[in-house]
């Protein structure tokens, strides 16, 4: 019985987030779009990404890639719930240009397959990442793999199953992780749907200041242009309700809720987490149980800065991957 309340509370906030979701991105009308998707286009050239393509078992990945492999480890970078590569865009402004980078839509998200019959807890995200890096050659040799909040619950994930291909892991803001308080999100969301109209349909009555107000609690003092540059990631042409709720159910599943702290002990590489020392999503003491549960492990806690990590802080969040990358690999820093 309990369990399947668990079940219920969590597909409510499944709901409540995928409406959120849809309610931002329907008031961000076609000009916003067709600006946002210029602009997008204009900083993938500005940055020198290629955006290419990769088939396997299923799911054709979508990813862009700069620079070439070489001497030195490549960077692999996995993204957040309901976002896309292209929220890298701005992190790649402050990482040399030389250095093979790697930014993937990981399933389901972004211009990658998406499959409504297959899981995308973290454990299956996880296996589909390790099909891609061999998809495209990236097994051959270990990398500096990079990832943001579900992305960097993925990414500890892989690096646990995977410890002979990770040569060090940098985790912004992770998921996965079990609080003693509960997730402070998870509070808020509590309140949302208490004041959502108890009428049906119930969910579609969340207001769009409600869905901002939710919005902005990942940002430390959100401002107009962070919240259009949020809303223009968060933009999906494919009818994604019924995706992010589904998604999220098979994220905070049994398997997969507390993934990362429970793989975090098999981690081998040498790991950095960043966090917002403000991050209202995901509260910033899950840095120190990370810290005490991963064998090699060094922490920032970032000051004016909340959850999404690259939107407040990218060049200093970008900074610390670079130093890291060269604490660890030996990389020369060039421009």
């Amino acid at each position: 019985m309990e369990l399947t309340a668990i079940k219920i509370l969590f597909m409510v906030f499944g709901c409540i987030l995928a409406c959120i979701t849809s309610i931002l991105v329907a008031r961000y009308n076609l000009w916003h779009k067709i600006l946002f998707k210029i602009w997008t286009w204009i900083r993938r050239m500005k940055r020198r990404v290629k955006v290419k393509y990769a088939k396997n078992n299923g799911y054709n990945f979508c990813y862009f890639t700069r620079g070439k492999p070489g001497s030195q480890p490549s960077i692999l970078m996995l993204h957040g719930f309901s976002l896309s590569k292209d929220m890298w865009l701005d992190t790649l402004k402050y990482i040399p240009a030389d250095l093979h980078v790697v930014c993937l839509d990981l399933p389901g998200h972004g211009a990658t397959t998406r499959l409504m019959g297959d899981s995308y807890a973290a454990p299956d995200q996880a296996k589909r990442v390790h099909e891609f890096v061999k998809c495209i050659g990236m097994d051959k040799k270990p990398f500096h793999l990079v990832g943001f909040s579900m992305g960097g619950m993925i990414a500890g994930v892989y690096a646990a199953l995977h410890p002979s291909h990770v040569r060090c892991l940098s985790l912004l803001c992770p998921g996965g992780i079990r609080y003693p308080g509960g997730y402070e999100f998870i509070k808020h969301l509590r309140e949302v749907e208490k004041s959502i109209h108890m009428g049906s349909p119930r969910l579609i009555s969340l207001s769009e200041r409600q869905g901002e107000e939710l919005l902005k609690l990942g940002l430390y003092h959100p401002n107009i242009a962070q919240l259009q540059l949020l809303k223009g990631y968060l933009e999906d042409d494919r009818p994604q309700r019924m995706f992010f709720i589904k998604s999220f159910l098979d994220l905070s599943s049994e398997e997969s809720r507390y993934s990362l702290q429970e793989s975090a002990s098999k981690i081998r590489a040498p790991t950095e987490i960043l966090w917002g020392k403000y991050d209202k999503i995901l509260d910033p003491s899950g840095a120190d149980i990370l810290a005490k549960a991963i064998p090699h492990c060094e922490v920032f806690i970032l000051d004016r800065c909340g959850h999404f990590i690259t939107i407040d802080r990218p060049q200093k969040s970008a900074e610390l991957i670079l130093e890291f990358h060269i604490s660890v690999c030996g990389t020369k820093k060039t421009n």
